[in-house]
């Protein structure tokens, strides 16, 4: 049942019978999804190949929870997966450090696996396909803020790769008929998020630094922008595209309309930690080429009743508090 006015939450809704594919489920955002769904009452089937996903994101032995070892490149598993399967959301990816690395296994692996996955799609019973995509196929926009039509300066290999995923959604959508929705997510934090992935966000990194006592350590100058989404509210709006007959087709930015600074990142962190240590800039990234983002969330506003619920001040200190209570994060 989905919901219905801004006031509805997922605790509404009864997904009792219903069966969910989540791809890159033992990931940090993918996690989070599966654990709002077995809560909901779905039976949950992960697919993950662990290459940055954790089995022990995931809840032990809940009977509503099936976790497949593999990958979405495999044309031989994949199709197996769909038969009892009425919704997929593709959350599994290379992600940004990963793709500048190697950007070859970026190619096979986000945009070959998402084809794979649309190709089984389109011979099974599947009703919606959810596609997880970011907003770094924004680049440096030329206005904020950034509406979803204002898709220009794809600045890396993530970035093709995630808008070429969205491409064979809306193409699968418009040939085959295939129902897909598209979320494009902006710098999701929150608890799950844990610091000792190499390959973390910047919060993790910075709560990381700051419980330590070491210094918390800036990429360039600090002053670039981004518009941090607290991880349950995108997995509020994630659900909403998937169960949502508006959706159908769609696109949707999922942000919270707020700019950030890194610098006031840091200085939050320090301050919902109680830290002391100091903030220092270093040399910067060749992932750290984006300015400013912050993202319009008219659209899905207006369409799937969708808005953020929590405000980065309160989502950091939602962060910390998990931090301090689960065992090794």
């Amino acid at each position: 049942m989905p919901p219905s006015s801004p006031s509805s939450s997922e605790a509404d809704w009864d997904l009792s019978g219903e069966r969910f594919l989540v791809t890159g489920g033992a990931g940090f955002v993918g996690s989070r999804i599966v654990r709002r769904l077995l809560h909901l009452g779905a039976r949950v089937r992960v697919l993950d190949d662990f290459c940055t996903g954790r089995p022990d994101n995931l809840p032990a032995a809940d009977p509503g929870l099936e976790v497949v070892e593999g990958s979405v490149v495999d044309p031989h598993l994949v199709p197996r997966l769909l038969p009892d399967v009425g919704i997929v959301i593709h959350a599994a990816a290379r992600n940004i450090i990963l793709s500048t690395r190697n950007p070859r296994e970026d190619f096979e692996v986000n945009i070959g696996g998402t084809l794979n996955l649309l190709l089984a799609v389109r011979q099974s019973p599947v009703r919606r396909f959810v596609y997880t995509s970011s907003a770094s196929i924004y680049g440096n926009p030329r206005h904020l803020p950034i509406n979803e039509d204002d898709v220009g300066s794809l600045l890396s290999p993530y970035s093709v790769s995630k808008f070429g995923g969205e491409n064979y959604c809306r193409a699968f959508y418009e040939t085959y008929d295939v129902s897909t929705a598209v979320v494009r997510y902006s710098n999701v934090y929150g608890p799950g998020q844990r610091s000792d992935n190499p390959y973390c966000g910047v919060a993790a990194k910075f709560f990381q630094s700051a419980l330590a006592g070491e210094p918390l350590k800036v990429h360039g100058d600090g002053e670039q922008t981004r518009d941090f989404t607290y991880v349950d509210d995108a997995v509020d709006a994630t659900l909403r595209a998937a169960l949502s007959p508006k959706a159908e087709g769609q696109v949707y930015n999922v942000g919270t309309e707020r700019e950030t600074t890194v610098n006031q990142l840091a200085r939050r962190i320090l301050e919902v930690t109680g830290a002391v240590g100091p903030i220092v800039n270093i040399d910067r990234r060749d992932i750290d080429n984006i300015r400013r983002r912050v993202l319009n969330i008219e659209k899905i506003r207006r369409e799937l009743r969708w808005v953020p619920r929590v405000r980065i001040e309160e989502g950091l200190r939602l962060t910390f508090e998990w931090l301090r209570s689960a065992p090794g994060a």
